[in-house]
């Protein structure tokens, strides 16, 4: 399939600016950027180095039709208009998702059922056939009704892009893989950087900017939906996965050094460090904030603990002190610290030279960076 696709990546609010470098950089052309997402035009090329390459994106999906529906029959026939046997073949599986909100369809069951309907309608008067038994390939279908304005999309990522395949097991409050990803970006770490994060956690923090400073593609070590889809090349996949391994600079000075209070989680962030294959690159040791050392010419990329509760609240507070008094706060010695803390630099002791909202799951943070 050579044409040209129209192709969408969600990603986390307030890192629009990181994806869309990252798009452009492997060849997304016609660029749209809304919040939480941005829409491009590419090949299959392109498509497959988006799921391998992109570090920031939550999955890529390919857009199939944007159409308005207030009624059950508008859906049906805007989806049944849909060239789906592009997609999906006489035996694949294509189950429907979706969701909806201030819209006059807000059953998403029903609505599930209305797209899945037209798609079998569609596919049967394509292919001649009264029944599809789903035993091949699952090319997701997901749909969002927002304001009675439906889009259609496949699915072509499978399980989230955040999976990058290294951490199986994580500590109870990981950050994302594609959020940690775009906090590096933010800290502008290069080839030559050092690292530091002083609560490493099950290491995805120190791992992001490894892979970041080594041009190693986020991707490259899983596999994604759509290279089972018989529509696309093989061999387009398998293209684009060499030219990922051979994109890896494996002269990159780059270091990163961790540390953690608890024993357990310095054990995790080196056995994920080992799955990720950059362990030679990373040291990790257990210890206290107290006694954190940050060297010359370094970044401290963090995710210190938030506290929910009072008790924690005050002990997350009481932490951040410690943070103003080991932490660099700019110059030669970086910090690029994600906190929901609305008074974090007060008890830092310092204001951030910028801040950025991000968001860490449902929890509204920001970014306070100091260089």
């Amino acid at each position: 399939m050579n044409d040209k696709l129209r192709l969408c990546c969600p990603c986390h609010f307030g890192l629009e600016s990181v994806l869309k470098y990252e798009i452009q950089k492997i060849g997304g052309e016609d660029l749209t950027v809304s919040d939480g997402r941005i829409s491009f035009s590419g090949d299959e090329n392109v498509l497959a180095r988006a799921n391998l390459c992109l570090s920031t994106a939550e999955r890529v999906l390919i857009e199939l039709k944007q159409f308005r529906a207030v009624t059950f029959e508008e859906l049906f026939q805007g989806v049944r208009s849909v060239e789906l046997e592009r997609f999906i073949s006489p035996t694949d599986a294509f189950p429907v998702k979706g969701y909806s909100l201030n819209s006059a369809l807000h059953s998403v069951p029903d609505c599930q059922s209305i797209v899945k309907k037209a798609a079998v309608e569609r596919l049967k008067s394509k292919y001649g056939i009264n029944w599809f038994d789903e035993t091949g390939s699952t090319v997701q279908i997901q749909f969002s009704i927002l304001k009675d304005t439906v889009s259609l999309y496949l699915d072509t990522s499978g399980a989230g892009l955040h999976k990058r395949g290294y951490r199986r097991n994580s500590n109870a409050a990981p950050i994302k893989e594609t959020l940690a990803a775009g906090i590096v970006d933010l800290a502008r770490v290069r080839s030559g950087s050092t690292v530091c994060d002083p609560f490493c956690g099950s290491g995805t923090l120190l791992i992001e900017a490894a892979l970041k400073a080594l041009k190693m593609a986020p991707g490259i070590n899983r596999r994604f939906a759509a290279e089972k889809w018989s529509c696309f090349d093989e061999k387009v996949w398998r293209e684009e996965r060499s030219r990922a391994i051979e994109a890896i600079d494996r002269n990159a000075e780059f270091h990163a050094f961790g540390s953690d209070i608890d024993d357990a989680a310095v054990a995790l962030a080196l056995d994920n460090a080992h799955k990720a294959g950059i362990k030679t690159r990373v040291t990790v040791e257990q210890a206290d904030i107290s006694a954190f050392r940050q060297p010359e010419n370094s970044i401290v990329i963090c995710n210190p603990p938030y506290g929910e509760r009072l008790l924690e609240l005050r002990e997350a507070e009481d932490i951040y002190r410690k943070m103003g008094k080991v932490l660099g706060k700019g110059g030669s010695r970086q910090s690029y610290i994600i906190s929901p803390h609305e008074q974090f630099e007060d008890f830092f002791g310092a204001p951030a030279k910028k801040r950025r909202k991000l968001y860490n799951g449902m929890i509204k943070c920001q970014l306070y960076m100091y260089f």
